[in-house]
């Protein structure tokens, strides 16, 4: 299994996952810097992501969507505030409205993701750490099911990693 753990710890408002691949730093850093590969693996499988924007660069912006079973969409943001690669990616993501850009008055605020990629001999390790503005923020995407689609997300990883990029 791809995913090592999730915790989400209210004390600091964050949600870790950790994940460990069968590959290199550099070849995991591809699957974040490329967004083709990127939305292969974003969204949880039944919620694929389409990236229309994907400045990987401190400054960046992103764009996407995700798709449901049903036909219903959601967009997302990013803002990229760092990059050093391969080892350390810095973003906001928030939600979007139906035009793709950040929503003038989101319900939830923006989170903050800084993401590490660390060599364990041949392997590579992916901790992500999601900051959240409150602790209600927190639950509330937890029950949105924030955690279960992010493992489910990470999971699909793996098989990209198995292929020529």
């Amino acid at each position: 299994m791809t995913v090592v753990s999730s915790e989400k710890d209210l004390g600091s408002l964050t949600l870790t996952l950790i994940a460990e691949f069968d590959a290199s730093v550099e070849r995991v850093w591809q699957v974040w810097e490329d967004p083709r590969q990127l939305e292969r693996w974003w969204g949880p499988p039944e919620w694929p992501a389409t990236f229309t924007r994907h400045e990987f660069e401190p400054g960046g912006q992103s764009r996407y969507s995700m798709t449901g079973p049903d036909g219903q969409s959601m967009g997302g943001w990013w803002s990229i505030t760092l990059v050093d690669p391969p080892h350390r990616l810095e973003f906001d993501d928030g939600f979007a409205g139906e035009d793709g850009e950040p929503e003038a008055e989101p319900q939830l605020a923006p989170v903050h993701v800084v993401v590490t990629l660390e060599r364990l001999g041949d392997r590579t390790r992916m901790t992500s750490v999601t900051r959240f503005s409150s602790a209600d923020q927190l639950e509330q995407m937890i029950a949105m099911g924030m955690e279960e689609g992010t493992r489910l997300a990470a999971g699909q990883i793996d098989e990209l990693l198995g292929e020529r990029p």
